[in-house]
């Protein structure tokens, strides 16, 4: 009997080649600090939650985004595509490739400064067609109008629309009404609703269905008309640079092959845990089998010792 083809995910946003130093701490206003070690690493919001999502093996993913014309470009394509994401490219030739300029600190958090380059120049014509689409996902790194038209346009066309609101702004109206699911961190939450509990804000979003991500206490949902919340994997952080992108590649990709959101939720959680113990954005993704084994791990030991389940 012949299986039904499985519909993409179409990622639509940014891509980046980041500059990524390490030091002690990251600076404060007005303090310089002296780094370590200089590395470059693909990166963007969206280019990391496209290689998420196909390595997560669940569905088919493809890409929009834009590059110059310049050495920059390449080791983003080239990542990508080894990673089997299908692309489609707008090339910039008078605009330089965008790029990230990333502290990462010894305890493992960053702060990243973009300089969007191509990024900038999407529009939003220039989604193409959504044929055997079943799935968008969007970011904020591109120009908002761009991303607020892909919305309309693929919520007409009958695909699911999923944004992940980052970086934090404020958002029309028309584009929430065009989303399914909202997938934010607690400070893009409050940005969005002006309330500092995560609970209490949850229930203000106007969109369908809600992800918040906590960091190392896991993240909460209103998804499906319930409340859910799934605890964090413990891991050994090195670097949480695209820990929030693997989660949100990894549960869209979850949703798409018709996993429900507890299980897609436990998935992410999984992935975005084990990002966080290598260094750098797409090299720090997992691999399905990587996320399959941490969970069947956590399992294991769940039924050894019933009190510690996550």
């Amino acid at each position: 009997m012949t299986q039904p083809e499985r519909l993409a995910v179409l990622v639509a946003g940014s891509a980046n080649l980041d500059f990524v130093v390490r030091a002690a701490h990251a600076p404060a206003p007005g303090e310089t600090v002296l780094g370590r070690e200089l590395a470059t690493y693909p990166g963007g919001k969206g280019a990391n939650q496209a290689l998420a999502c196909a390595r997560a093996g669940a569905a088919p993913t493809r890409m929009l985004l834009a590059l110059g014309a310049d050495a920059h470009a390449e080791p983003i394509e080239r990542s990508l595509r080894e990673g089997g994401v299908e692309l489609r490219v707008r090339r910039i030739g008078d605009r330089a490739t965008g790029t990230a300029f990333v502290c990462v600190a010894d305890d493992g958090e960053n702060s990243i400064v973009v300089a969007p380059g191509a990024n900038a120049a999407l529009r939003g014509d220039d989604l193409p067609a959504l044929d055997g689409v079943g799935w968008l996902l969007l970011q904020l790194e591109t120009p908002l109008d761009a991303v607020a038209a892909w919305a309309r346009r693929a919520r007409a066309a009958g695909v699911t629309v999923a944004l992940n609101a980052a970086p934090a702004q404020a958002l029309p109206a028309a584009l929430l009404d065009a989303v399914d699911l909202l997938i934010v961190n607690e400070g893009e939450l409050a940005a969005l609703t002006g309330q500092s509990d995560p609970e209490a804000a949850l229930a203000a979003v106007r969109v369908p269905n809600v992800v918040v991500t906590l960091g190392a206490r896991g993240c909460l949902a209103r998804a499906d008309g319930r409340a859910l919340r799934q605890r964090a994997f413990a891991v050994d952080a090195v670097d949480t640079t695209a820990a929030g992108d693997t989660f949100c590649g990894v549960l869209v990709a979850a949703l798409a092959q018709g996993d429900g959101f507890d299980t897609a939720l436990r998935r992410a959680c999984a992935a975005s845990a084990l990002a966080c113990t290598r260094p750098g954005a797409q090299t720090s993704v997992p691999s399905h089998v990587e996320v399959e084994r941490l969970l069947q791990t956590a399992e294991a030991a769940a039924l050894s010792d019933p009190v510690a389940a996550t």
